[in-house]
């Protein structure tokens, strides 16, 4: 376990995250793909926050990040999947015709869980979801 410090707290603060593009679209593959990649790294950076794990599958994405205590997860997704939406129509603005009616490019919700000790089997499971997800389709 890695743990950090601020001022006055230890801690170690790891969780798994899943979000999906709107109505599961199968949107994520080729420049798209590329593109969401860097723009959630970026972000991560920006906002100070380290990126363990990630994978962007076809119709989902699966992040491994250490959040601070003081920052909520809910926060952190809200930041990310509406920087990350902005920023990508703003590069493609021929891409918001990809999501919906809404032009929204996220679904509302996502899937989140705390690593702890089981963190080698996450980090595991999250490298191993590119390669189901191409055996699943075929390619």
């Amino acid at each position: 376990m890695q743990e950090e410090s601020s001022a006055h707290t230890k801690w170690d603060c790891t969780y798994h995250i899943v979000f999906i593009p709107k109505y599961r679209k199968k949107v994520l593959y080729g420049e798209c793909r590329a593109e969401i990649r860097d723009i959630i790294k970026r972000l991560l950076e920006m906002y100070k926050l380290e990126l363990v794990e990630g994978a962007v599958c076809i119709d989902h994405i699966h992040v491994s990040i250490r959040i601070p205590p003081k920052y909520a997860v809910s926060k952190v997704m809200g930041m990310l999947k509406g920087k990350s939406a902005m920023m990508l129509y703003d590069r493609h603005p021929e891409w918001r015709r990809r999501t919906g009616r809404d032009k929204t490019f996220w679904a509302r919700g996502y899937y989140v869980s705390t690593v702890g000790i089981n963190e080698s089997v996450i980090r595991q499971y999250i490298r191993n979801q590119e390669n189901a997800d191409r055996i699943a389709d075929g390619i």
